[in-house]
């Protein structure tokens, strides 16, 4: 297929409606990587799980002891991730993806026909180093598979589609560890079943990597450096280019070191504080497990099918909140003889225990998935599998740092809920960090909340949003929360022109500083004002990113449609001055007028805005229209305020 194909399948499938994430799985561009990486992500486990069983139950290694098993076999998976991830970014940016695919199934034939012969002959040491080869599998389709997504999916697919990898990755974790732990217990013929089971899933893999469609390389004169070391240091300089792009790689990697304190002290918080057998263990792996790919398929639910960060704030608040709550919730646990699941589900105060692991691992994936697709979205096509593969030595480093800090707590005398306790306080002042730093997520998520429980947000025609490139985009003014409403209708971030005095109000007034909104006042009262905004949209237009404004010049007195003013082509015209033929898209807010936000008149004729909460109840239906764009040239304040009036009488 050529690139020329693989524009029209993702054009098409912009125009389809999918009744959601699920259908993909119908799809050509989709089914086949899923089941790839699915493939892929059960056979690592199958084969590091039953390897792990071996040498800590079935073998007598002196030089390996049970209780360095697990932690020597996670170092030598992770260490290819700090070699290798930065030549593997470019090799994915260089070449075809689908090339890239089956290299690395095919290497995983060859590394599961070596793992065989070590699980058949009993071979530690081939096993060993066949768990580094796997990792270096892991690394060299990890900037592979998440570089594919934006290539054959849309904007409107890309949070579902990577709900949907997310998902299917945990599942597969589960699925291959529970496979591996069986298989090898069998007496006598255990070694020889994963053998083949290994083998086995790994053809499977690639017999569905045949069929992934071609995807063209996106940087084919790239010239590979093989350099790991100034490659990585590359890779993260280009990284830190984009902030808020870099910001995520950091915010998802925070994720991967607050999930690792969990997962590594599950058998011995099972065990010590729970005092439940090895099958308490693996039913905590199933909720979490459970709990995240729930979490990854809601957000494609909540984020009304678009990439919506706001949820990232939602996912932080309850990673920490439920992560605190399970410190509270082993307090009072009697101490008893080691259970086993049935005797762990009878007492009722487990339960508590597992609605907040389960709840936890959700807010997870509800934290993680709208991070991957943002770095997907704003990377550039040509750098994207080498931001993508930074973002994997970062998530190597702190997941090291994570086993390093949680065994030093564990060192100085903390028990497992305390060093849970610890993470979960310590996620919610990073995470507050990280909104401050980069507002964007916290304004989403105000959005966000707004558009789901204060009102009934319907958006009508957003693909006229431009996806790419300055645009202008204007609306009327009816409420003091009409920015956060549009903000809400696009997956892009947007620059505001707004009345100079709205930055005055309490908690509205802080949130557009933070959206660094652009104040105006007229040029009668505050000419220095007047101009500043006028070069600063300048600025917005030239650096490619949309601006908006309400050329009502304020928000209605009477819920009426007030003449549009003319600062509108005075932007137009420092565009032109820059080069810049900027389109106009027209927007009408419905419904909105009479609810909290907007004016209502009160005793001595005063209009005024945020008085009687409750005056039209809660969750009230308003309404967004998106017209077509209107070419600069053509665009005049009557015109946009006659397109405006139309929609607003759909």
């Amino acid at each position: 297929m050529s690139s020329t194909q693989i524009g029209e399948v993702a054009m098409a499938a912009a125009t389809h409606t999918h009744p959601n994430q699920f259908a993909l799985l119908g799809q050509r561009r989709f089914a086949p990587f899923f089941w790839t990486q699915f493939a892929g992500a059960g056979n690592d486990n199958l084969f590091k799980f039953a390897f792990t069983v071996m040498v800590t139950y079935q073998l007598s290694v002196s030089w390996l002891p049970p209780a360095m098993a697990g932690l020597v076999i996670g170092a030598l998976f992770t260490l290819p991730y700090l070699l290798f991830s930065a030549t593997s970014g470019q090799l994915t940016d260089k070449w075809d993806k689908t090339r890239m695919f089956r290299l690395v199934k095919n290497l995983e034939i060859g590394i599961m026909l070596l793992a065989a012969w070590g699980f058949v002959s009993a071979n530690v040491p081939v096993l060993l180093g066949c768990v580094f080869l796997m990792g270096l599998h892991s690394t060299l389709f990890g900037p592979v598979k998440f570089a594919y997504l934006p290539q054959v999916l849309n904007d409107r697919e890309l949070t579902g589609g990577n709900g949907m990898v997310e998902m299917g990755t945990f599942v597969a974790i589960l699925l291959g560890q529970v496979a591996g732990g069986l298989l090898i217990a069998v007496p006598e013929v255990g070694h020889m079943q994963v053998a083949v089971a290994c083998v086995a899933v790994a053809v499977v893999g690639r017999i569905c990597a045949q069929f992934i469609p071609h995807a063209p390389a996106t940087d084919p004169d790239l010239v590979i450096n093989w350099n790991p070391f100034s490659e990585t240091w590359r890779n993260l300089q280009l990284a830190r280019q984009q902030p808020v792009v870099f910001r995520s790689l950091l915010g998802i990697s925070w994720m991967w070191f607050f999930g690792a304190v969990f997962l590594s002290q599950f058998p011995s918080f099972a065990k010590e504080v729970l005092h439940g057998d090895e099958h308490v263990a693996s039913l905590l792996l199933v909720i979490f497990s459970v709990g995240i790919g729930i979490g990854s398929l809601l957000c494609e639910v909540f984020s009304r099918r678009q990439v919506e960060i706001g949820l990232v704030p939602l996912g932080a608040i309850g990673m920490s909140v439920f992560a605190v709550d399970l410190f509270f919730a082993t307090r009072s646990l009697p101490v008893s003889e080691l259970m086993g699941v049935a005797a762990f589900f009878a007492e009722h105060r487990h339960w508590r225990v597992m609605l907040d692991l389960g709840l936890l691992a959700l807010s997870a994936g509800i934290y993680s998935v709208p991070m991957y697709a943002l770095i997907q979205m704003r990377s550039q096509p040509t750098h994207r599998a080498r931001i993508i593969a930074a973002n994997n030595i970062l998530n190597a480093l702190f997941m090291i740092a994570s086993a390093v800090l949680a065994g030093a707590l564990l060192a100085a005398g903390c028990s497992i809920p305390q060093v849970f306790l610890i993470t979960g306080i310590a996620n919610a002042v990073v995470a507050l960090y990280v909104f401050l730093l980069v507002p964007e997520y916290l304004l989403r998520f105000v959005a966000w909340v707004i558009t789901h429980f204060v009102y009934r947000f319907k958006v009508r025609g957003d693909e006229n949003i431009p996806h790419d490139g300055p645009a202008v985009l204007v609306s009327n003014h009816v409420s003091f929360v009409d920015a956060i409403l549009l903000m809400a209708a696009s997956p892009r971030p947007i620059h505001f022109v707004m009345d100079h005095r709205i930055f005055q109000m309490p908690v509205l007034g802080w949130l557009f500083k933070l959206a660094k909104a652009i104040p105006i006042a007229p040029h009668k009262e505050d000419p220095a004002t007047y101009e500043a905004a006028f070069a600063r949209a300048a600025e917005v237009l030239r650096e490619g990113d949309l601006l908006a404004i309400f050329p009502e010049g304020g928000i209605t007195s009477d819920g009426q449609l007030q003449p549009f003013k003319g600062g509108i082509m005075k932007i137009l015209d420092h565009a032109r001055d820059d080069g810049l033929e900027v389109p106009v898209v027209p927007m009408a807010l419905s419904n909105l007028w009479g609810s909290y936000f907007s004016r209502i008149e009160v005793r001595g004729g005063k209009n005024v805005a945020m008085v009687r909460p409750m005056r039209r109840g809660l969750f009230n239906r308003v309404g967004l229209d998106v017209g077509e764009p209107v070419a600069a040239a053509a665009a005049t304040p009557a015109l946009l305020q006659a397109r405006v009036a139309e929609l607003l009488q759909r």
